[in-house]
Formats: structure tokens, C-alpha cells, sequence
């Protein structure tokens, strides 16, 4: 496949074998969320955005695995160094408490492991003061491993701070901290002690709208957190805070970009009372933004980094001080140990700083966003983004259903988000001509269906 020249082209999605695929997956698999019939074929030609499913249908993929394969598919930036590689077995290793490395010295291997990926995760976040990782499977690991050093670290405060919107995870921890859809948290036991306090948006707070509380008047208290929190009126200790958790950009939730006046008193009220603050980076991080991480655009300063997703693995980052000294606090996890992961992982991050893919990103975004700002009928009332983290939001929640599968009739893959959102995630490298065909190819289904 010659990325340069690719296009989409489909002759009928679901196909044959797609259904045939489906109903051979669903045989014993348990019920989970599925998205749409779209089968892709490990064995044919894929490359960036482009790929192809068993039918022989080409689709451009503006989802990136929800955020989860950030250079897209068979990306050369990532194949070519790991080309030398002679595939080992077992690749998944005894987690982290298990030492490998490719022969050479500290710091010179080729084949970077685990090591080299905290190595590079805390030279990442070294302007947080972070100099300690704990890898794992998942986002939703990373998460839980968050909150347990928060509340070890707190020596036995009780409450966790969350807000609404929010979406951390699907393990019995993480759904306490959910506050995106009831449907993550229904008939689960919860952590006892999860407040959830409003997050404002850039959209719909103003000094005239906002009723969140974070654009005080001379004569009012400030936000709900700190009211909570205030020594004389509030009803909740500073002292048994064990944390506050939140996603700089809120994912599932609709993706809601945080208000300045939010921004500023969060970080404002961590200081004051000397909050514990985890930063959920598992969709907002590794360059998805147009920053490094999503922290990098707002005045927070996390004490804690969760990342997954673009970095193949789970991990909870943070310091010394934090993570707690004993070792049955923490025990390793298979997914700690993941070889392959971890070199992927090494390699991302070093081609996006290689290939200037941070300025690509914001480049591309603001292209796609003035694209869709400009020819977009009335029925999108809003385009946003950050870097290429994009929201098209629709009038309705049926428009955009019916968009999203408009688009995939004519071969480009979306997501939704929200209520009526659909989320554009393309690959950080992706082309200018990529982002206009993906555009044209939205703007083309929203007409479709209008």
C-alpha cells in the first residue's frame, strides 16, 4: 500500500466474511462494547490510517484504536527499528520484578524493555518532579494502582475526589471514580467515600452561565471543591483527602475541554490544601494533544501520571516520595513484563519527538477543525479539539448515530462520545491530505443523512 496515494474504497461493510467473522467472535464471547462490523485483516496491506478488512475494503481510520495505536497501523516508524528483532517466547515476562535486557549496557540497548520505558517515562515527566513507574496491563490497572499509593501515601484518608463527566476505567476500582454513564457503575459495590464535585467546560461556563462555582462574584464562595473543603463551612477534612483524580480533557464524557477559570482553581485549591492530584493521561497523553501530556496545557501540576493506551502499557507514574516503601504494597503484573509492548512503547515515544509529530499534531488539528468549522451545516453545533484529540458535536444524538454509520458505508471509521459527540482521533503523523479526505468524507455522510 502506497500511503501517499491510498483512499478508501468499499464495496459493502459489513461484507460476507466480516458477518462471517462476527458470528464465529460472538460464539463465546462475553458481551462487551462493540462499536461496529468492521473486521480488520492482519495479513493484508495497511499503513498509517489506511487499513483493510477481510472483504478487501479499504477504510480510513480516524480512531486509532481509541487512542491506542497513535502512529496507526504498520507505521515504519515503529516496524523498521523493530525489524532486527528475532521474536522471542515467552514475550510477556514475570512482570516487573523481572530483570531482561538485549546484551548491551544500561541506556545503549536497541531493543529496549521495561527498563528503558520507565527510564523514559520519568525523563518525560521530569518537569513534575517524577522519577518513579509502576508498569501493568491496562489503563484501568494503571488507575487503580493511582489510588491505592494515594491512599497508602495518605496514611488511611478516606475520601477520593472524582467529577462529573468523568470516566476512569472498567476494574471494580476505577468504576467508583466513573461519573460519565450509570450503566459503568450499576449493581457494583463502590469504594466508599468517592465525592464527585462539577467539571466546567470551556463551552458552557461563563460569568453569566456558570453555575458550577468557578467564576465567584466579590461576594461569593468560590468552587464546589473548595466549599466542601472550607475549614469553617465545609464538611469535609482536607486532612482525609486522599486524592482528587481527574482527566485534563474529559474522554468519555463527551470530550469537555476544561474552562481556564477550572483549570486555575483546581490547581489553586490542590495547592492550598495540599491535595494529592492524579492526572488520568490514558487518552489525553503521549503527544495526543499537540503536548506530551494533557497536564502540559493547564496550570495543574499531578502528583500522579496514569498512562496506557499510546504507550502499549499500563503505568502509574509519580515519585519516590509517594510510591510506598514497602513491597507488598505493590505486586507486579504480568503485563509489567511485556517485551514487545515495551519496546513499542520506547519507540513511540521517541519518534514523536524524532519526527516533530507534536507540531504536526496541532497543525493538523486546527486544519481539520477550520475544515469543519467552514463547510459543516448547522446541524454540528460545535467542533473542537486539542492537538488531534477532535469533537464534532451533532443537534441531536440520532444525527450522530446516523453520521457515524454514514461515514462507515463510505469507509471511515469514527467513534462517538457523550451524548451526541463523535470523537476524531487521527494517527499523530497523519498527512494533510489524509485530514482532507477524512473531512470530506464526514462532511459528505453528514450530508448524507441530513
Amino acid at each position: 500500500m502506497d500511503r501517499e496515494t491510498a483512499v478508501p474504497r468499499v464495496d459493502s461493510m459489513p461484507g460476507e466474511k466480516a458477518r462471517q467473522w462476527v458470528e464465529y467472535h460472538h460464539e463465546h464471547a462475553a458481551p462487551s462494547t462493540y462499536v461496529y462490523d468492521f473486521v480488520w485483516d492482519i495479513t493484508a496491506e495497511s499503513e498509517g490510517p489506511f487499513c483493510t478488512d477481510v472483504d478487501g475494503n479499504v477504510l480510513l481510520d480516524f480512531t486509532s484504536h481509541v487512542a491506542a495505536a497513535p502512529l496507526g497501523y504498520n507505521n515504519p516508524k515503529i516496524l523498521d527499528r523493530m525489524a532486527e528483532f528475532d521474536l522471542v517466547d515467552p514475550t510477556k515476562i514475570a512482570g516487573q520484578d523481572f530483570y531482561v535486557s538485549d546484551g548491551s549496557a544500561p541506556g545503549e540497548e536497541r531493543l529496549p524493555g521495561p527498563a528503558a520505558l520507565m527510564d523514559k517515562l520519568t525523563e518525560l515527566t521530569s518537569h513534575y518532579g517524577m522519577d518513579t513507574v509502576f508498569l501493568s496491563n491496562s489503563g484501568a490497572e494503571a488507575v487503580e494502582n493511582a489510588i491505592k499509593i494515594a491512599y497508602d501515601h495518605a496514611d488511611g484518608a478516606k475520601y477520593g475526589v472524582t467529577f462529573e463527566g468523568a470516566f476512569h476505567g472498567r476494574t471494580l476500582g476505577a468504576l467508583s471514580l466513573n461519573r460519565s454513564k450509570s450503566v459503568y457503575r450499576r449493581k457494583f459495590p463502590e469504594i466508599s467515600g468517592v465525592l464527585d464535585v462539577p467539571f466546567c467546560d470551556d463551552r458552557t461556563c461563563s460569568p453569566e452561565t456558570c453555575s458550577c462555582g468557578f467564576f465567584p462574584d466579590a461576594d461569593s464562595a468560590v468552587s464546589k471543591l473548595r466549599q466542601k473543603l472550607h475549614p469553617k463551612k465545609g464538611h469535609i477534612d482536607a486532612d482525609e483527602v486522599s486524592y482528587v483524580i481527574v482527566e485534563p480533557i474529559q474522554g468519555e464524557g463527551g470530550y469537555r475541554f476544561p474552562s481556564d477559570a477550572f483549570a486555575e482553581e483546581l490547581a489553586a485549591v490542590v495547592d492550598d490544601y495540599d491535595l494529592t492530584l492524579i492526572a488520568d493521561e490514558i487518552q489525553t497523553g503521549v503527544g495526543r494533544t499537540g503536548e506530551l501530556w494533557g497536564s502540559d496545557h493547564y496550570p495543574i501540576e499531578p502528583d500522579i501520571i496514569t498512562g496506557a493506551k499510546g504507550l502499549r502499557v499500563g503505568a502509574t507514574i509519580s515519585n519516590d516520595e509517594i510510591f510506598p516503601d514497602e513491597t507488598s504494597r505493590l505486586s507486579s503484573t504480568w503485563g509489567a513484563g511485556d517485551i514487545v509492548s515495551s519496546m513499542q512503547g520506547v519507540f513511540t515515544l521517541e519518534a514523536i519527538e524524532e519526527y516533530d509529530l507534536l507540531d504536526n499534531t496541532v497543525a493538523r488539528g486546527r486544519q481539520f477543525i477550520e475544515r469543519m468549522r467552514d463547510d459543516a451545516p448547522d446541524t454540528v453545533v460545535d467542533v473542537r479539539g486539542k492537538g488531534l484529540l477532535l469533537a464534532v458535536e451533532f443537534d441531536t444524538k440520532e444525527r450522530r448515530d446516523a453520521v457515524q454509520e454514514a461515514a462507515l458505508k463510505r469507509g471511515l471509521l469514527t467513534l462517538s462520545c457523550g451524548y451526541k459527540v463523535l470523537r476524531i482521533l487521527p494517527p499523530l503523523d497523519v498527512t494533510a491530505r489524509e485530514i482532507d479526505l477524512g473531512a470530506t468524507m464526514l462532511l459528505d455522510a453528514i450530508e448524507d443523512v441530513s
